[in-house]
């Protein structure tokens, strides 16, 4: 399919999937063909908004749409395992939204059924197509800074949210861990890998989710993560990593920053931009590309964003949330152990 337009389907129309969407309808050769919605007027408006031509009322009928290239999965974590399976299962391409899936069992079913199929699958993490942020991986990477002693990263929002919002039901997986402490977590592993050990500490709302989470990470190097996420507080959401011969500091908003400042022993702070040409760091562009650069490749995962990757994160998740003692409705099986 190299120089044909890559056809996307869409699944889930709230908020999330109408930002990824006004994207994609920018990209010149990516071609946004059907969306699907439990309810078929949602859908119906969704289709209408983005000028899209067909629109379902459910998600089976996406999957099985043969004209779709690849799924991108919008719909709330706790249905990421059934929507983005449903589309495996069917032969399609998949992009599934963060956190992967509610827990490790679940993404390490996602990932066997793409292996078994040989479709592509990827998670939505768009913080590691992020060219600043691949940037200050490179930096890193190449002992810019030294041996890494220290990563710090933080992702907090005041709310106040209901009980009945999605933030806080443990039925939708609720809480700040999944839905925003999987930033801080994906940076630290992005620099460091999966940790040797861990230990965290939560507040609790009435209905059994965090309120806020506070997480060490450790790894036998000696470097060590401290890592907070909240939806009870605005943080300032920024990160730095600390090495041995320096530093890096990324301003708010470290996930989709435009701009870092390096920090090294004997050398007056140097501040990276990013690139004008690679087009707005806030969007959803950069994952967009590198998926459909990967589908007209044959590829069935990304090395931005690689399967094991994933899964080394859902697996600290895991064991983070056992640590604070939040359980979702449904979930069975023995507690997380400390990831090796």
């Amino acid at each position: 399919m190299a120089g044909e337009p890559v056809r996307w389907g869409i699944l889930a129309t709230g908020g999330i999937a109408a930002a990824f969407t006004a994207d994609l309808v920018d990209l010149p050769d990516a071609e946004v063909v059907a969306v699907a919605s439990r309810s078929g007027e949602s859908a119906r408006i969704f289709a209408e908004r983005f000028g899209i031509p067909r629109a379902y009322g459910d998600w089976d009928a996406l999957a099985q749409d043969a004209d779709i290239d690849v799924v991108y999965v919008a719909t709330p974590h706790s249905a990421h395992r059934a929507a983005a399976g449903l589309c495996l299962e069917a032969g399609r391409n998949v992009l599934c939204e963060k956190p992967f899936t509610l827990n490790l069992r679940e993404a390490e079913e996602l990932v066997a059924l793409a292996r078994r199929s040989g479709s592509f699958l990827m998670e939505a993490m768009w913080m590691y197509c992020n060219p600043v942020i691949r940037r200050v991986a490179a930096l890193v990477r190449d002992g810019a800074i030294g041996e890494v002693r220290a990563v710090q990263a933080d992702f907090g929002i005041s709310g106040p949210f209901s009980p009945s919002h999605r933030l806080r039901d443990p039925a939708q997986g609720g809480g700040a861990l999944l839905d925003l402490g999987v930033y801080p977590v994906s940076f630290a592993q992005l620099l460091l890998g999966e940790p040797a050990d861990l230990t965290a500490q939560a507040v609790l709302s009435a209905e059994g989710v965090d309120l806020q989470t506070s997480a060490l990470l450790s790894w036998d190097t000696g470097a060590q993560a401290l890592l907070h996420c909240s939806i009870v507080g605005d943080s300032p959401r920024t990160a730095s990593v600390t090495g041995s011969r320096g530093r890096i500091e990324l301003p708010h908003s470290f996930f989709h920053a435009d701009r870092f400042v390096l920090h090294r022993d004997g050398h007056a702070p140097e501040e990276f931009t990013a690139d004008p040409a690679d087009g707005r760091v806030d969007s959803f562009r950069h994952e967009a590309l590198e998926v459909m650069r990967a589908v007209r490749a044959g590829e069935t995962e990304s090395p931005m964003v690689p399967l094991d990757g994933t899964l080394a994160v859902m697996r600290t998740l895991d064991a983070l949330r056992e640590r604070i003692g939040v359980r979702y409705p449904g979930e069975t099986g023995e507690p997380a152990l400390t990831p090796a």
